[in-house]
């Protein structure tokens, strides 16, 4: 019964960590007051490029790479949408998922059809010497691979930088005041732009994380609505980087409690535990974790 404790654990982080990438990049574009509904087409794009660098090359390094560039791109091109041609933020959002899931479904069939789907060659668990022995919680903190250590390292980071620097203080204020930004000097579009593009490139990680660590290969749709999920857990958390990613560890193991669930055989429809993950999310939508308060110019949609 313990093992079994402990393997629901450690895969409810397995499965939280895309998720978690996804809501840091979704957390630095709408802090800045641009909506990021571009967080399900931003996962998919780094899930495709990862694995077909990956594919090519046999180094999933380079793979990462290539992810984050191309989450890059895709965020700035959200960022040129919603700041510079002033496309209604959530139409923008809504045509990069759809291009992006058009895309790389013809594109994975392109480079993989011919090749039949190999196994990638993926990302290890890096296990480290005496902490990784502690009963439990070495298993779970210890011994896993490279992203999940990284993803803390960007919780506590992004914590820190948001309320402890001037670059933070700016963000937040951007995303609240930014008429009181612009008469201060400082360019609310250059704060707004590499806001965005750093959504992109965290989004992005998550994809890679679902080829290079998860499933190591690329099939179409992947990202299954875990962007969707990563904004349900914006609004759960409250725009807070330790807030959004217990949210989406609450996801993670409400997912893998249905994975475990379906594996014991229990009498109970499959199209139901399916839906677990999306009935959380839907009730964080709804306001069952209590009022959550989005940053102003979210809500105003323009520079007020």
């Amino acid at each position: 019964m313990n093992d079994f404790f402990i393997d629901y654990l450690i895969a409810s982080i397995r499965l939280t960590t895309p998720l978690a990438f996804a809501a840091l990049g979704g957390l630095y574009s709408e802090r800045s007051g641009i909506l990021n509904i571009a967080l399900e087409g931003m996962l998919l794009t780094g899930a495709f490029t990862s694995s077909v660098a990956t594919f090519y090359t046999g180094n999933p390094w380079i793979g990462i790479a290539a992810a984050l560039i191309a989450g890059g791109i895709i965020g700035l091109l959200h960022a040129f949408l919603s700041v510079t041609l002033r496309v209604d933020q959530l139409v923008s959002g809504l045509a990069i998922n759809l291009v992006a899931a058009g895309l790389t479904s013809f594109g994975g069939r392109l480079v993989f059809s011919t090749a039949g789907q190999q196994r990638l060659p993926g990302i290890d668990s890096v296990t480290i010497p005496l902490v990784s022995n502690i009963p439990v919680i070495g298993q779970l903190l210890f011994q896993q691979n490279i992203l999940v250590y990284l993803l803390i390292v960007l919780v506590v980071s992004t914590t820190y930088v948001l309320y402890k620097t001037s670059f933070g203080l700016t963000l937040r204020a951007v995303g609240e005041y930014p008429k009181a930004v612009e008469a201060a000097g400082i360019s609310v579009s250059k704060v707004r732009y590499l806001a965005v593009i750093i959504s992109g490139c965290l989004a992005s990680l998550g994809g890679a994380y679902l080829t290079l660590v998860q499933v190591r290969y690329f099939a179409e749709g992947m990202s299954a609505g875990k962007g969707f999920i990563a904004i349900a857990a914006l609004i759960f958390g409250k725009w807070h980087p330790i807030g959004t990613t217990l949210a989406c560890l609450l996801f993670g193991a409400t997912e893998a409690l249905q994975l475990r669930i379906q594996a014991m055989s229990v009498n109970i429809p499959y199209q139901f535990l399916v839906m677990l993950p999306y009935i959380i999310a839907l009730l964080a939508l709804v306001g069952l974790a209590g009022k959550s308060t989005p940053p102003a110019a979210l809500i105003l949609n323009d520079d007020n």
